[in-house]
């Protein structure tokens, strides 16, 4: 009996798996890789997950490469602020990866703040773009 329940339950598991149809891709390439942000947030989205798990994966299929993380931010705010809230999304972006097993010696972070916007203006279409989290391979 506890053999069927088993079966069953495996059975059940793999459907409920292949329902989900996971999300996350090895990209080929680690360069400007980008995880963005809500407004005055360093909350990981879970499309940022799936994309941070797909740098992960990348990392360990290659496990020479180190990578550094930039939070970055839009133009709102005190330099000062920024700076932290860039901190906090870079790390916060390293520790997805690290709980996936990733060596936190291979993953350094910087924060940019709202120095090095990726897209030049004012306003919500391009701030959205300037609150990231970017991977460069060092």
């Amino acid at each position: 009996m506890k053999i069927k329940n088993f079966a069953i339950l495996a059975g059940v598991a793999g459907m409920l798996a292949a329902c989900g149809g996971s999300s996350i891709v090895e990209p080929a390439d680690l360069n400007d890789q980008r995880v963005f942000f809500a407004f005055n947030s360093s909350e990981i989205s879970e499309e940022a997950r799936d994309n941070l798990l797909g740098q992960s994966l990348y990392m360990k299929n290659h496990p020479d490469t180190k990578i550094q993380i930039a939070g970055n931010c839009d133009e709102r705010g005190s330099t000062e602020y920024n700076l932290a809230l860039g901190a906090r999304r870079a790390n916060a972006a390293k520790d997805v990866m690290v709980k996936d097993g990733i060596d936190s010696k291979r993953i350094s972070t910087i924060s940019y703040g709202k120095e090095r916007p990726l897209v030049q203006g004012t306003g919500e279409e391009v701030w959205k773009w300037n609150r990231n989290a970017t991977t460069t391979v060092k």
